[in-house]
C-alpha cells in the first residue's frame, strides 16, 4: 500500500547527519581506494525475508545525497508488502557512489521495515474488532518522525508526537498535584476543544473518581488485565476514548482489542523492533 511521503525538507537533515556521520573526515577511503572513478554499476536492494517496507524515501535520498546523477527506482514504496528475494528498489550509476551510500540506506531502511512489519503483526491480531494499534513516545532520538511513519505504514495509528500535542496526565503528574480530582481540575483549565485530555489509572476505583469528576476525553488503562479492561469499557460505556497500555505482547493482542478497547498503545513498536533483512546487490 503506497503511503503520502514524508516532505523531503523534514527528512533531509537526518540522511544528510547519518551520511556524515559515516563517510567520516576522510571518506570513503575502501572505495576510494579499490574502485575506479568512472566504474558504473547496477545494483538492486533485495529484500531477505517477508515484511512490509518502510524507509525507501529515506534510502532514495541517501544515494542521491551522494551523487544525484545517480538513477534510482524505488519498485516497492513505503507500506508495501514483500517477500523473500523481491527487489524494493534499483540504483544505477557510479559504483563508488553506490558503495558510499550503501550503509546509510539499509540502516535506515532495515530498521524502518522492522518496526512498520511488527506494526503489521499487532495489527493482524486486531482484525474483527473496532481497536487501532499506536505506537508511544518510545522511540530512538532525533528519529521519531521517520519511526512513527514506519508505524503507519504498518497499519497502526498515530498517537502523540511531542509533549505539546496534547495534555496526558501519567500516575506521577497525579501524584504530584495531589490526586485525580485536582488534576483534572487544573487540567481543563489549559484544555481547549484543540486539546484534549488523557489521564491514566491502573485500577477500577481510579477509573470511577474519574468518571465521577469529569474532564477527562481519553482513559488510559495501564497494566490492567483483560477482565479489567473488559469491565472498564463497560463502566466508561462511550463517554470516553479507551486506550490499554502495558504489558502489551503480540500473543496478547486479539483478546485485549476483543475486550472492547478503542486504542492498544505498544511501546515495543519502535523500542524493540527486529531489524527487517534487506541487502545490496551488485
Amino acid at each position: 500500500m503506497t503511503r503520502t511521503a514524508l516532505p523531503d525538507l523534514l527528512i533531509e537533515p537526518l540522511v544528510r547527519a547519518a551520511l556524515i556521520e559515516d563517510l567520516g573526515p576522510s571518506g570513503d577511503v575502501t572505495t576510494e581506494a579499490v574502485i575506479a572513478p568512472e566504474l558504473r554499476y547496477a545494483a538492486r536492494l533485495n529484500a531477505r525475508q517477508a515484511g512490509v517496507i518502510s524507509g525507501a524515501q529515506l534510502a532514495a535520498m541517501a544515494f542521491r545525497l551522494v551523487d544525484a546523477s545517480l538513477q534510482i527506482d524505488v519498485l516497492r514504496s513505503d507500506g508495501a508488502q514483500v517477500t523473500p528475494g523481491e527487489t524494493v528498489m534499483t540504483i544505477a550509476g557510479s559504483a563508488a557512489s553506490i558503495l558510499s551510500g550503501e550503509r546509510v540506506a539499509l540502516n535506515f531502511m532495515g530498521r524502518l521495515s522492522g518496526i512498520a512489519t511488527l506494526t503489521a503483526a499487532f495489527v493482524a491480531e486486531t482484525a474483527g474488532t473496532g481497536a487501532r494499534i499506536t505506537c508511544t513516545r518510545k522511540t530512538t532520538p532525533g528519529l521519531r518522525l521517520v519511526e512513527k511513519a514506519a508505524v503507519r505504514h504498518g497499519g497502526g495509528a498515530a498517537h502523540r508526537f511531542s509533549l505539546s500535542d496534547a495534555i496526558l496526565i501519567k500516575d506521577n503528574h497525579i501524584a504530584a498535584a495531589g490526586g485525580i480530582a485536582s488534576v483534572l481540575v487544573q487540567a481543563r483549565k489549559a484544555a481547549s476543544h484543540m486539546r484534549r485530555i488523557e489521564i491514566e489509572v491502573d485500577t477500577l476505583a481510579q477509573l470511577d473518581e474519574v468518571l465521577a469528576t469529569g474532564g477527562a476525553d481519553v482513559v488510559l488503562l495501564d497494566n490492567m488485565s483483560t477482565a479489567d479492561l473488559r469491565a472498564a469499557v463497560a463502566r466508561v460505556a462511550g463517554r470516553l476514548v479507551t486506550e490499554a497500555s502495558g504489558n502489551m505482547r503480540l500473543e496478547r493482542i486479539a483478546e485485549v482489542a476483543a475486550a472492547g478497547v478503542d486504542y492498544i498503545s505498544v511501546g515495543a513498536l519502535t523500542h524493540s523492533a527486529p531489524v527487517l533483512d534487506l541487502g545490496l546487490d551488485f
